[in-house]
Formats: C-alpha cells, structure tokens, sequence
C-alpha cells in the first residue's frame, strides 16, 4: 500500500493534534485528581493562613485580639510513618515536599492570639477540639470559649432565623490564647492526594495525627515554653486522655493542664452491650436528674434539689442496684420487685417497665418513654430539652434528638457566615461539623471496650504537675455524670498526685456552655483551674530529707 506526499502530510498533522489532544486530557486529569485549578492551590500545598485583627468588650476591658485562619500540613518522615499510614513512600514519591517529608493531610485550625500581651512567652496556649468521632470544633468554638459566640436563649434554646452572632462575655480569650483543631475529614480538613482518609479514622491513628498537630504549630508559633494546655470534649476527653501520654512520649511534650469536658474515658461506662452492667448503673442517676427536671417524680423527691436527688440515686446505682445485677437471674420475684419499685421511684417509669425489661432500661427506651403519654421525647445531649415523636404512643426508640436540634441550625449557619464575613477565609468546600468517619478503629477486640483513662494515669504519674479538671453535667444523658466519676474514681491515682485531679458537676447538658448560667461558672472555675495549672510547688523528687 502506498501514500501520496499531500496523504503523508495530512497524517503527519492528524497524529500531530491527537497528540496534542491526549496531553491536552492528562493534563487536565492531573488538575482534576489533585483539586487544582487556575485559582485552586493543589491539596499537597498549604496555603498562607488568613490574619484579622478584632476586639471585644471582657468584663469592662478592650481586648484586641487577632485571628488566624488556615490550614497546616502535617506531614510524615521516611521511616516514620504516623499510625494507620500504609507507608512512608519512597525517594521517588513525587507528592514529597522540598524538605523532603511526604505531605498526609492538611488540617484546617481558627487561632485566636490576644495582641502585644506583657510577656507572650509566658501566655498560656489551649488547644481545643470537639469529638464525635467526626465532629469539627464549632461547638466549643461558637458556643462558650471562643470571642464571639451564637446567640441562644438563656436555657440554650435556639432563637428564630435568621441567626446571629454577639461578642461573647463568657470567652476565655482573656486568660489564655486558643486554637480550635477540626481533626482530618472534619471541618475544611481533608487527607492530600491519593492519601486514604480512612487511616486518620481510628483512636491511635487520630491521637497521633493530632499530636502531630500540636507539635507542628507550638514549634511554628515559638510556644515551646509557653503554658500549653488541652481542652476536650466528649470524644475529644477520649483524645486528649490519649495525647496527654502520647506527647509526653513521642515529643517529650509535657502539658500544664488539661480540660475535659463531658467526659468519656471508657466505652465500657456508655456502651450498652450484653453482659455489661456498667452502663445501667452509670445511667441511672442521669435518668433519676432528668425525670426530676421534667417533675415526674414523686414529692417525696421532687420537693429535693437536683443536687440531692443525684446524691441519692448515686447511693442506689452504686449500691443496691449493682448487687441486683450482679445476681441477675437469681433475684426472687419478690426481690426482683422490691429493687423495680426502687427504680419507678428514681426514674419516672412505672415498675412494671422495669419488670418487663429485668431491670435494665437502655439510655434509647428511657428517651422515647420519660414523656411518652405526652407525644414527646427527651434530648440525649441535654434531656433538658424535648420535641415531638415521629410516631407518639409507639416502641420506636431512635427518632432524632430533640437538644441536637436545637443547636446545629444556628451554630452551623453562623460559622459558615462567620468564617468568611469575619474572618475572611474562603473555600468552596462544605465545612463537616459533623462528618461521617465510619467505621472508626477503636482497636483490637483484645483489648476490650476503647478505653485511655490509663493513658491519662501514665501521664499524670509521670508529670506531678499535670493538672486535670473534668467537668460533668446532671443532664447529660450522651455522656453521664456518674458514669465518668465511676471512670475518674477507679483511675488508682497515688495519693501524692490525687489532687491534682478535679471534677466539677452543671446543671446544663453535653454543651455545658449554651445554659447561660453554667457557661458563667465555666468560665470562672476555669480561672480557678488555671491559677492552680501556673503557680505551683517544686515537687522534690532527689532531695534527701
């Protein structure tokens, strides 16, 4: 077969621009695979953080302060790859940064930095983040520490939409510098390219991802002598019991302080599983509080405060009812009775309920039956709250939580007004307050329910000047008041650094910080907590008596 000079050329040039077009398409594959584009940084970059300057009105005092909103790039050395990693990669790994570490996932913070403080080598830093797992920092962030906070009614409840947002007179912004952590998937923070996002979901794997965190922007920021502090709640109490030993021994960065807030330690005290009775005692007095709140006990009780109500449902749970348990099956009719009616009386539930489940009531069914002859329900985060059923009068257990309600509208809708009317920090990602990070990787199955209470032990026996304060709240029914002091009580302290461990209880819910009252007292048992974190005796551990 033979070609004429005109065919040749003209096939010459069709090869020419199918060419052309084939590097044309990678070209812009790449783009679309690494999410860059004219004016898009590739995820492997990090972007220079946003800086605003503010202030606000404390206690009658100006506070200028200035923000800083960004992403920082956590990265991984070559034979050192963080927990959960596949790898370091290798020397040809072309997403590999100039100081050649292999750039993992970008991690999106708020910092607030009070401006030309006396001595900023002595002002106080906190890291703070929520939990979930899966939840952004909007909720500490927006609801009680930060400046500016969304405006709820006293009790927490939402106001009418359009939200808003007022300076917030309860911030802590006075005493300590704060930076607000959104962990990998939530928030703006996402894994770089071709990184998994599943190997940052897991209770190691977020501890050290975290960690890494910290140590990146204390090391940036010259806060190495700084007092630094943590500031968790929920699963965030869960990471920063975590970190507190894993800092200490992976960076040898000890901590002044720490904050948990709605405390959860074990899983074992929350996690209602067959053969596990923990559960059942740690939420009862919670449900004795909340049926008190909602005035469905008797006068004997009601006519008590909520203090002494909990103080008498503590004496059952802790006693009597745990006994019941423990023999389970081998409890007559008439004991079996005796210890139902006991519980009618704490909880509001009629005896026969208690029967009819064999003493034991799930945190769900209590929910769904506390009000049910009303058509309502009670919230889980704040049994304070309460909303209508999806079906009144039936069995259904899991509707929706009626205190979640209350606050995710207003929170989620001023922050995503705030962050770039404000603050001005822009990006077309959705911000995940709440992000789905299932299935998370609690561990092995040896090593029983997720539990870091022993972490924070290590760290505390090794640090005599680590100082803890947890925080509880007697309507609380996501994380119980006495489940966490069950938790906190059996931690085995040494009498010489017991007291550096304190618990504090509220009259509010989960968020302690949306009940107006009990976000004022947070606020000042927080001065108290840090005083104590700042001014303390050498502890003599070489000096000969």
């Amino acid at each position: 077969m033979s070609f004429s000079p005109a065919k040749s050329r003209e096939w010459v040039l069709g090869y020419l621009c199918a060419v052309l077009v084939y590097g044309i398409r990678l070209m812009a594959e790449d783009k679309s695979e690494t999410g860059a584009g004219k004016d898009d940084p590739k995820i492997e970059d990090e972007p220079a953080p946003v800086v605003s300057s503010h202030s606000v009105m404390v206690d009658g005092t100006v506070l200028k302060y200035h923000t800083t909103a960004g992403y920082l790039l956590i990265k991984e050395e070559e034979g050192k790859p963080l927990p959960g990693s596949p790898g370091a990669g290798t020397d040809k790994d072309s997403r590999k940064t100039k100081d050649g570490l292999k750039p993992k996932a970008r991690v999106f913070y708020v910092a607030y930095t009070l401006d030309d403080p006396t001595n900023s080598a002595a002002r106080p830093l906190a890291f703070v983040f929520n939990g979930g797992p899966g939840s952004s920092s909007v909720w500490l962030h927006l609801g009680g520490l930060a400046p500016r906070r969304v405006e709820l009614t006293d009790e927490g409840e939402s106001l009418p939409p359009p939200y808003r947002l007022v300076d917030n007179e309860s911030t802590w912004l006075d005493q300590t510098d704060l930076v607000f952590i959104d962990p990998v998937s939530t928030g703006f923070s996402r894994p770089t390219t071709k990184e998994e996002a599943a190997q940052f979901h897991g209770l190691r794997e977020d501890i050290a991802a975290v960690g890494e965190f910290i140590r990146l922007y204390t090391s940036r920021q010259g806060h190495w002598l700084s007092p630094k502090l943590l500031v968790g709640e929920s699963y965030g109490t869960t990471r920063a019991a975590g970190l507190s030993d894993y800092l200490q021994s992976r960076y040898g960065f000890y901590l002044n302080g720490i904050v948990l807030v709605s405390s959860a330690l074990n899983f074992g005290s929350i996690d209602f599983t067959p053969q596990n009775d923990l559960p059942f005692v740690g939420f009862l007095p919670g449900f004795a509080t909340t049926a008190w709140y909602h005035k469905k006990l008797g006068p004997d009780l009601q006519t008590k405060t909520v203090h002494q109500v909990a103080a008498e449902a503590r004496a059952f749970a802790g006693n009597e009812y745990t006994v019941a348990l423990r023999r389970g099956d081998s409890l007559s009719l008439d004991e079996q009775t005796h210890v139902a009616e006991s519980l009618s009386r704490l909880t509001g539930l009629p005896t026969r309920y208690w029967l009819q489940h064999h003493l034991k009531v799930t945190d769900t069914q209590f929910f769904g039956q506390l009000l049910r002859d009303e058509g309502r329900m009670v919230g889980r985060l704040d049994s304070r709250f309460s909303g209508l059923r999806y079906e009144p009068g039936s069995d259904m257990m899991e509707e929706y939580d009626p205190s979640d309600e209350a606050v995710v509208g207003p929170i989620t809708a001023t922050f995503n007004d705030y962050i770039r009317r404000e603050l001005s920090f822009s990006s077309d990602l959705p911000y995940e307050t709440l992000a789905n990070v299932q299935p998370w990787h609690f561990g092995d199955a040896s090593g029983g329910f997720p539990n870091t209470s022993d972490d924070l032990r290590k760290a505390m026996t090794r640090n005599p000047y680590l100082k803890v304060w947890v925080t509880v709240s007697y309507y609380d029914l996501a994380t119980p008041f006495y489940a966490a002091e069950l938790v906190v009580g059996g931690l085995n302290l040494n009498p010489s650094i017991r007291a550096n461990l304190r618990m504090t209880a509220y009259e509010s819910g989960h968020m302690l910080y949306i009940h107006a009252p009990s976000r004022k007292k947070f606020k000042a048992d927080f001065s108290t907590f840090l005083q104590d974190s700042l001014k303390q005796k050498v502890v003599r551990s070489a000096a000969r008596e």
